[in-house]
């Protein structure tokens, strides 16, 4: 399972057609600026889970307020009121960013051509459908918080193993647009946007 999967799902499609109509763009660019923000999210939780504090503290989220239950009326949250999502996306990037979140929306932008105006709550507004996911996927895979990097790197498309072959995860969909190295991996890059003093 990844989130190539989510992406292309219907729950997918209703988030694009949801961000287009909430931010005034085409659904092709509704599907940059999502198919760039959630591998960023996912990069940006996945660097946290590396030490076993920031595990602890994403496996608590996720047990009470983010396990998934958001996704069961996601429909009816994306076509109200997205207040309560951008408050609550503001709260996750600020704990998985830190201080960086200025510079994360402004990569986004830079690689979708969508203005940072746009760019910042549309990633705010995604956080918490992204946290919900991982949320659904940690319980149905009965992950605790030791494991949540294995399922994280899954999600990303290629787990802990360099050859992750032929899967085609959502890493590689966004690999030619983000390896500014060439090295292959996008994921360096992902998290060089906010890791960089």
């Amino acid at each position: 399972m990844d989130l190539s999967e989510l992406l292309n799902s219907s729950i997918g499609q209703s988030i694009v057609k949801s961000v287009a109509g909430q931010f005034g763009l085409d659904e092709s660019q509704a599907a940059s600026a999502v198919n760039t923000a959630v591998p960023v999210i996912l990069g940006g939780l996945n660097k946290n889970a590396q030490t076993p504090e920031g595990a602890e503290s994403l496996n608590s989220a996720l047990e009470s307020k983010h396990d998934g239950s958001l996704l069961d009326n996601l429909g009816g949250l994306l076509s109200g009121n997205v207040g309560d999502l951008l408050q609550d996306g503001g709260g996750i990037l600020g704990h998985v960013f830190g201080d960086k979140v200025g510079a994360v929306e402004n990569g986004v932008a830079q690689k979708t051509g969508i203005s940072t105006d746009k760019i910042g709550p549309i990633i705010s507004m995604l956080a918490p459908i992204v946290m919900a996911y991982l949320g659904k996927q940690k319980s149905q895979s009965n992950v605790s918080a030791g494991g949540l990097g294995d399922l994280l790197g899954g999600l990303l498309g290629g787990g802990g193993s360099a050859q992750s072959s032929g899967g085609g995860g959502l890493m590689d969909m966004v690999t030619g647009l983000l390896d500014k190295d060439k090295d292959g991996s996008a994921l360096d890059d992902i998290l060089g946007m906010f890791t960089k003093r």
